[in-house]
Order: structure tokens, then C-alpha cells, then sequence
């Protein structure tokens, strides 16, 4: 027999091929969308910046909405569906990258940088595209009878105050709008008109950079106003200036510098990252909140200042009570005729006049032709203090050496003690005693003298004869508070040398 004829197998179907994902090329399509509406002006880089960092996973769940949908599709086809591929995951990273660092700069404040890196605003509107538009008016104002008020608000910008001629308030104004073009510039310049509105006795100047948004509007304003009118002032990014007023000033301020000449009245200053200066002042002067560097000067009322001081505080010529409180240094004294200059790691004052209390950490300490009683506590630092004329004095210092220069022939009683330091004397009435580790001294020179005490933990003692000097007579201190008079410290105890835990 044959062999059986086999019959021909029938041809296999063709595959069909799977079809080709069109999700990164529609997410490439918006992307480009993007960028073109930034290279025809339509929105400048920075909007699109903040547009992307907020809506870009809108791009991942457009992606994810088409796959699912070419996924479904394959399945009713009964072809396997296409992964991501090389070329879609190297787009999928590249946006997630993208999209978070777009993300943490859209919440980074860029105003406070660029006025920390001190850039222009042309400058900075450069680095985003766009261009400056400037603008100026003037406006003048009667002020009613009885106004005695002037409230001025201005986001960004410099205000200048200053004393005008006659009754009337006149404000002249430079404006600076960063836009694609002129006639968005033109837009945003009369969204941000500067207004004057009265309420009661106040008059409310607003520069109102901030009418059409978060559009880089600046205005800077020149204002006269009679010289007893009571200023108000809250402005963000910018100067201040306040000349020859009469009549108290009140500011509220962030990121700049505030400066203030020849007030009559008194300053009440609360600063976020601003630095003041202020010269001549009549009336008491009171800074708070986080500041930079301070500067006051030849003040006839109270300095109070409290608050966080980032740089540094000069004080010079202040007539009455000085009090300072920061989370590290708590000071107060009677009055200061000389000048005192204090940073972050050193305090140095001279011509103080007592009583004076001070508490403080990692500092070195001068104290130069101080008048009255002292109290004074610092670690890890040195003290040295010069005294003019002596009142009751106690020093505390652990860590560090303290240095006491004594004017000769003046009356003093001095306990001294050391722990892990050596005590020296230019005076043969105090005796020095040392027991191993510890160091004391003590004695009178002259009869009822004051008391002088000091103890020292980790460090040495020096006590030296300073140079005789006529000091002037210490007119009476008024008392800090109304109605309650002024009490001198008590004579100091020296406290016995505690052991470490």
C-alpha cells in the first residue's frame, strides 16, 4: 500500500500588529502648547512656571486615561496591548522630575530672595521675560478739620514722609509694572491706582500695588503732611523714611530699612527682616519682632526694644531706661551717655549708668566707666568691666575669665571666689586664698564701702586699680514705671562654689 496522502494545512492567520500609543505624543502636543503660549507673550515664564508646578499631574492622569482606553481596545481586538516602552518612561520620569522641582518653586517666596540677594527689579522681571513699565502722578488732598491721622499702606515700594508747607497732604508717586507689553502695562496701572479715603479723624493712603494680583507692581511714594500729624505706616518690601515729624510714629514693616530723623513724638516699630535706624527722637522708642541690624541715637525718652536681632544693635546717647529682651541676652540699665554695640557674640558698652541687670550666654562682655550698681550673668565668654563709680556690683560667670578694673581710693568690700582658676589682685588689702582646685579672696578697701561679689566657674579673676577720674555728678534716674520709684540693688552675697553634677 501507498503511503496516505496527507492534505495541506491550511495557512495560519496573519498577526495582527498592535497598534502604536498615542499617549506621549499627546502629552508632548500639551507641553509644546505650553511653551508656545510663553514664546508668543501671550503669559510670561514665571505664570507658566506656577502653571505647571500646580497642574502637572493633570499631564500623568491624561497619560493614564489613554492607556486604559488603547488597553481596552487591544482586549475587544484580541491583540496584546503596547507597554510604556523606552521612550515613554524617559518622558514619564522627565515630567515627574520636572513637575516637583516646578512644584517647590512655585511655593518658594522669590520676592524675599531677590530682596536678600539685593537684585534690581529689571534684573529680576529679565530673568522671566517681560518688560518694566514706569508711571508717576501726584495727588493733593485738603485735610479736613480734625483729621490728625495717616494711615499709609504700601505692599512694595518706598515711602518717604515728609513735613509739608501748609494744611494740605500732597503725595507724588512713581510706579514701576512689569508686563508682556504696553497694553497689559496699561491695564495693571489702573487696577493699581493710588487712593486716599477718610475715616473719622484718620486719613487712609493706599498705594494698592496689589489691585490686579500678583503682577510685579511697585510704587514709590513722596508724602507731605503737617508736621503734627500722627503716622501709620505698614509696607512690605521697601523703605521708609520719616523726617521731622512732630507727632507719634507707628510702623509696621518687612525686608527693608526704615529710617527715621529729628521725631518729636515717639517711634513704635514692629519688623519682620527689616534693619532701622533712627537719630533724634524726643519721645520713647520701642522696636519689636525679628530684625536685622538696629541703630538708635540720641534718644530723650525710653529705648525698648524686644524681639529676635538677627545682625546687630547700636545705642548711643539714650537719656532714660534702656530694657532689651531676646531669647539669649536680658539687659536693663538706667541710662546710657556713651555708646553700646551688641552682636551675636560680643557686647561692648561704655558710659553706662546704673542700676544695670544683665543676663546673657556666649558672649564676651566689656563694660567701660560704669556708674552704679551692677548685676550681671554670662557663660561661655569673658567679662570685663571698668568702673567709674561703684555701686553694689555682682558678677556670675561659668566658662569663662572676668577682669574688674577699680578706680583707686574708692571705698569696696570683695568676695571673691573660683573654681578651676587662679585670682589676682593689684590691691594688698584683699587677701587670695587657694585650696587646690579653688581660688577665693577677700577684704575692704576703705570703710563702708559698697559690696563687690564674684564668682567664676572654669575661669580666672582679675582685679585691677583703673585710672582716677572725675566723673561727672549722676543726676537722679526717673523711675521706669509712673508713680513708682526707682530701688537700688541690694548689696551682693558671694555664693559659695558649687560642685559640677
Amino acid at each position: 500500500m501507498g503511503n496516505p496522502v496527507v492534505p495541506p494545512q491550511p495557512p495560519l492567520p496573519p498577526i495582527a500588529p498592535r497598534p502604536r500609543s498615542i499617549a506621549g505624543a499627546v502629552v508632548l502636543i500639551m507641553l509644546g502648547i505650553m511653551f508656545l503660549m510663553g514664546t508668543m507673550g501671550l503669559m510670561n515664564w514665571h505664570g507658566l512656571g506656577i502653571l505647571f508646578g500646580r497642574f502637572w499631574p493633570l499631564l500623568l492622569i491624561l497619560w493614564g486615561i489613554i492607556k486604559l482606553i488603547e488597553h481596552e481596545q487591544c482586549k475587544r481586538a484580541g491583540v496584546p496591548g503596547r507597554g510604556i516602552g523606552v521612550g515613554g518612561a524617559f518622558l514619564l520620569v522627565f515630567l515627574i522630575v520636572a513637575g516637583l522641582i516646578a512644584t517647590g518653586a512655585s511655593r518658594v517666596d522669590w520676592g524675599n530672595i531677590r530682596d536678600h540677594l539685593q537684585i534690581d527689579d529689571n534684573d529680576f522681571n529679565d530673568m522671566f521675560g517681560g518688560s518694566t513699565f514706569d508711571y508717576s502722578g501726584d495727588l493733593t488732598n485738603d485735610l479736613a478739620t480734625g483729621v490728625s491721622r495717616l494711615e499709609i499702606n504700601d505692599d512694595r515700594g518706598t515711602v518717604t514722609v515728609n513735613v509739608s508747607d501748609d494744611k494740605k497732604m500732597r503725595v507724588s508717586w512713581r510706579k514701576k509694572v512689569h508686563a508682556e507689553n504696553q497694553q497689559r502695562a496699561d491695564e495693571y496701572n489702573q487696577k493699581t491706582g493710588v487712593t486716599i479715603s477718610q475715616a473719622g479723624k484718620s486719613l487712609a493712603l493706599n498705594a494698592n500695588t496689589r489691585g490686579a494680583g500678583d503682577k510685579g507692581v511697585s510704587t514709590d511714594m513722596d508724602v507731605y503732611v503737617p508736621r503734627e500729624t500722627e503716622i501709620v505706616v505698614t509696607a512690605g518690601h521697601g523703605d521708609i523714611n520719616i523726617n521731622g515729624m512732630a507727632a507719634a510714629v507707628q510702623i509696621n514693616h518687612q525686608h527693608g530699612e526704615v529710617n527715621i530723623n529729628d521725631l518729636l513724638g515717639s517711634a513704635t516699630l514692629t519688623l519682620e527682616r527689616s534693619s532701622a535706624r533712627l537719630q533724634h527722637v524726643k519721645g520713647d522708642v520701642t522696636i519689636q519682632g525679628r530684625s536685622n541690624e538696629v541703630a538708635v541715637e540720641d534718644v530723650d525718652g525710653v529705648a525698648h526694644l524686644e524681639g529676635e536681632f538677627m545682625e546687630s544693635v547700636r545705642l548711643v546717647h539714650i537719656s532714660k531706661t534702656v530694657a532689651f529682651h531676646s531669647s539669649r541676652t536680658d539687659m536693663e540699665f538706667s541710662r546710657l551717655d556713651g555708646r553700646l554695640d551688641l552682636d551675636s557674640g560680643d557686647l561692648h558698652a561704655d558710659s553706662l549708668v546704673g542700676p544695670m541687670r544683665l543676663i546673657t550666654r556666649s558672649k564676651d562682655i566689656a563694660l567701660e566707666g560704669l556708674s552704679g550698681d551692677l548685676r550681671l550673668q554670662d557663660e561661655n565668654g569673658s567679662v570685663n568691666v571698668s568702673v567709674q563709680k561703684p555701686g553694689n556690683i555682682q558678677i556670675d560667670n561659668r566658662k569663662g575669665d572676668v577682669q574688674i578694673s577699680i578706680p583707686p581710693k574708692v571705698a569696696l568690700q570683695f568676695e571673691v571666689r573660683t573654681r578651676q582658676g587662679d585670682i589676682q589682685s593689684d590691691f594688698e588689702e584683699i587677701k587670695v586664698e587657694s585650696r587646690g582646685r579653688e581660688a577665693s579672696a577677700s577684704g575692704s578697701i576703705g570703710s563702708n564701702g559698697s559690696r563687690v561679689a564674684i564668682n567664676c566657674d572654669k575661669g580666672d579673676i582679675e582685679i585691677r586699680k583703673g585710672t582716677a577720674t572725675v566723673a561727672a555728678p549722676v543726676t537722679p534716674v526717673p523711675p521706669a514705671i509712673p508713680g513708682k520709684p526707682s530701688k537700688a540693688l541690694p548689696a551682693p552675697k558671694a555664693k559659695p562654689v558649687e560642685s559640677e553634677n
